[in-house]
């Protein structure tokens, strides 16, 4: 139970901290970055919100400027059957991409996930 409530504040520090020192994000024309919107759009990112790791790779997409949906694992009951029945193993973060006439591919590590977004778009 200590180990949970001490867990607790200090998730709800890195998010405020995460908050208040978040960097700004890439400035792209419109034209750009609805290109870069219509990339993203097929992409979710399995995470849980005080996860250090999550936040790693949530500044990171935030740098980025990219529209990534992120999915709750932890709160939200579906998202966290779909990580572990479709992605294989609750782990976060997690990105899922979703592409036509192929398997969905599930990303985890965020030094693998951060590499990949950056590669792309950065």
């Amino acid at each position: 139970m200590l180990l949970k409530i001490i867990r607790n504040v200090l998730g709800c520090g890195i998010v405020v901290a995460d908050k208040l020192t978040r960097p700004k994000a890439i400035v792209r024309s419109p034209e750009q970055q609805a290109r870069v919107d219509a990339q993203t759009a097929n992409m979710s990112l399995y995470q849980f919100k005080a996860c250090p790791f999550c936040v790693k790779t949530r500044r990171a997409i935030h740098k980025l400027g990219l529209n990534i949906q992120t999915m709750d694992a932890m709160n939200d009951a579906q998202a966290r059957n779909e990580l572990q029945q479709m992605g294989g193993k609750i782990q976060v973060p997690c990105l899922r991409i979703q592409e036509a006439d192929k398997d969905d591919t599930w990303m985890y590590e965020s030094d693998d996930i951060i590499l990949y977004l950056h590669k792309q778009f950065g």
